[in-house]
């Protein structure tokens, strides 16, 4: 891993799916998000879609992959339809939101690491808010995260570097004093806006983004150089 150059931060937010929640295939949310798609789509008359092609939609939000594949499908739909299929998908996707997702090997562990040496902890994800506090909570490490901010939670969601600012300005942390950890250019291209150091997962969508100029982690515990020694106090 390499380190970008810069003060030491007191914060740390990350990405979650693709980042926390792993993504490798058949244990992924991506199945998860396909079984509440597909309740939607038997509700218009239409028949299920492959994981495979959901997963072409993943990664800028539910109302961005819905009207997506409805506009890949050639489906009609106006805004206010659009609304309706959203909050139903929610309501399908909060009655099972982890049955096949999974966190990555040593995440719980680093996180918890993390959390113990004082460094505050947040997540800033395109994944609905609701729906990120339940995966959060079901996967036993919401109590790790002061904030959690998902895409409806503010007025301009990533890429937009606002998303990021808030979670960070909610945990009472300067930008220069945060690091943001992700696993797509989406996330890059959020902290690069917000001027926040970014750190690059080696799983997920990580593995196939070029690491140049950006550092990348074999375990999120390595950004500890990076994020102690800030005057924190720690918890454990």
């Amino acid at each position: 891993m390499r380190e970008d150059d810069g003060p030491a931060a007191s914060a740390a937010v990350f990405d979650l799916d693709g980042t926390l929640i792993d993504s490798t295939p058949l244990i992924d949310s991506t199945p998860d998000i396909t079984s509440a798609m597909n309740r939607v789509m038997n509700g218009i008359g239409k028949e299920c879609l492959d994981v495979s092609y959901v997963e072409s939609f993943i990664g800028n939000g539910s109302r961005s992959m819905i009207r997506r594949i409805f506009d890949d499908m050639k489906i009609d739909h106006s805004p206010a339809e659009l609304n309706r299929y959203l909050e139903d998908y929610m309501q399908f996707y909060a009655e099972e939101p982890v049955s096949r997702t999974s966190l990555y090997p040593n995440v719980r562990n680093d996180l918890g690491a993390l959390h113990s040496r004082g460094i505050k902890l947040g997540i800033c994800t395109n994944k609905p808010h609701a729906l990120a506090k339940i995966v959060l909570r079901n996967l036993r490490i919401d109590h790790l995260f002061d904030v959690v901010l998902g895409a409806d939670a503010v007025t301009s969601r990533k890429p937009h570097r606002q998303h990021l600012l808030s979670v960070i300005e909610e945990l009472g942390i300067t930008p220069e004093r945060s690091v943001y950890v992700g696993d797509t250019e989406i996330d890059f291209a959020c902290a690069q806006s917000a001027g926040v150091r970014f750190f690059l997962v080696g799983w997920g969508g990580g593995r196939f983004i070029s690491d140049t100029q950006r550092a990348r982690l074999s375990r999120l515990v390595d950004i500890l150089p990076a994020v102690a020694g800030t005057g924190g106090t720690a918890k454990g």
